[in-house]
């Protein structure tokens, strides 16, 4: 069995929509553009400002982001501990955290796809 991995990689990748990140006002307007409870303007938000800082990891860590989601998900988290202590530009609440990550990790996995070497 897989030792438990941490949530702390998750932390840095979502660290975009932080309010502890630079000061960046295009940023900011982006973010709170969007309503984060719809699926269609999270995954939006999420090609306009993760895609590009996930593209940028290596793939060994953009394999570690999926597989730490997955994880979670599998095993019914609730993602609090991931949530509860981030402060974020979004206007919205989060109303489902699990359905947030799932949109994350869908999104994640085809990034990845798209960006893979043709063989």
């Amino acid at each position: 069995m897989k030792p438990k991995p941490s949530m702390m990689p998750l932390i840095g990748l979502l660290f975009v929509f932080n309010i502890e990140n630079v000061c960046d006002e295009k940023r900011e307007e982006v973010i709170v553009s969007k309503n984060i409870n719809i699926d269609s303007e999270l995954s939006e938000l999420f090609d306009i400002l993760l895609k590009p800082e996930f593209l940028r990891c290596p793939p060994g860590a953009q394999d570690k982001y999926i597989e730490t989601i997955s994880y979670y998900l599998e095993v019914g988290d609730s993602f609090d501990d991931l949530f509860e202590d981030m402060d974020t530009y979004f206007d919205q609440e989060i109303h489902d955290q699990r359905h947030f990550m799932e949109v994350l990790l869908s999104c994640l996995k085809l990034y990845q796809s798209e960006n893979a070497p043709e063989s």
